[in-house]
């Protein structure tokens, strides 16, 4: 036999490396890699959501739902009449007919266009809290510190003021407020009103159900003019009203005093505050009463807020 010859240490050692480095190279072929997703933080997400434009915008509308195509004109709608057109503009039907050039103010055609303001004249103004846009402002921010070197001492805070002894005031009692005027009337558009009937109301301003006050009385009772003014209508010709007067009292205001029994002026006569134009009736209603309406540019607006006390 043959005697194997001894291995130097250091040899020996070199050679167990070698085998145990090919092992590992070998284990990793046969093992399955492992991968790690990259998430990129540095930009924030975007919503998948489109922002959507305005919605586009509608005409406006009269107090009983009709569009109106701008603040000068009307377009006709099926069912219309003049006079009620009139009534929902603030205006007197016959200058409606004349800015219109309408030969017979009852042939009316659906979609014609009728101009329901003077022309050249400017639109009524819209007060500033009407709009119902809300008002915003921007919020000052914390103010600035002033740097200072490190190991410098913080500046002496002043010393707080005592607070000052407060007296106690007796309370304000706040003064009723006018009936005569709204604040956002111009001086030349306030009007001195005055109750049209002495009987109870028996029903109350309400803006989808009723557009006045309904006050009861017996059949002949006296009808008074609330303000001065001029008879812009005296008839039959509006569905619901029955025998109507319709007065203009200026550029912001009409009243309207429904069916009455019989009607003492005539469209196109000037009358007085507290002056007789009618007798209370039943016409068109369930009973005997005066239905009377203020409307503030053809809007109907709550009369109670406008007349006196009693």
């Amino acid at each position: 036999m043959f005697a194997l010859a001894p291995v130097p240490w250091g040899q020996a050692l070199r050679r167990g490396a070698m085998l145990a480095l090919g092992a590992l190279a070998l284990t990793a072929c046969t093992t399955t890699p492992r991968t790690v997703s990259v998430v990129d933080r540095t930009t924030p997400a975007r919503s998948t959501t489109a922002t959507t434009g305005a919605s586009a915008s509608t005409p406006g509308t009269t107090p009983d739902g009709r569009p109106v195509s701008d603040a000068e004109t009307y377009v006709v709608k099926r069912g219309d009449t003049l006079y009620q057109i009139a009534l929902d503009h603030g205006q007197d039907w016959r200058d409606i007919a004349q800015w219109s050039a309408l030969e017979d103010a009852n042939q009316l055609r659906v979609g014609q266009v009728l101009r329901v303001r003077r022309p050249g004249s400017a639109p009524p103004v819209v007060a500033q809290n009407d709009t119902g846009v809300a008002q915003t402002a921007p919020i000052a921010g914390p103010a600035p510190i002033a740097p200072r070197p490190l190991g410098t001492p913080a500046p002496a805070t002043p010393a707080t003021p005592p607070a000052a002894v407060v007296v106690p005031t007796p309370p304000t009692v706040p003064a009723p407020p006018a009936t005569a005027a709204k604040p956002s009337d111009a001086p030349g558009d306030r009007i001195d009103w005055a109750w049209p009937a002495g009987g109870k109301v028996i029903e109350n301003f309400n803006e989808t159900r009723n557009k006045g006050l309904d006050i009861a009385g017996t059949p002949g009772d006296p009808i008074l003019a609330a303000a001065d003014g001029k008879v812009v209508y005296s008839g039959s010709g509006l569905r619901g009203y029955g025998n109507l007067i319709i007065l203009k009292h200026n550029n912001t205001y009409l009243s309207a005093y429904a069916h009455n029994r019989a009607m003492m002026v005539k469209e196109g006569q000037s009358v007085r505050r507290g002056q007789k134009i009618a007798e209370l009736g039943q016409t068109d209603a369930e009973s005997p009463r005066l239905h009377f309406e203020i409307r503030r540019q053809g809007k109907p607006v709550d009369p109670s807020g406008f007349l006196p006390s009693r």
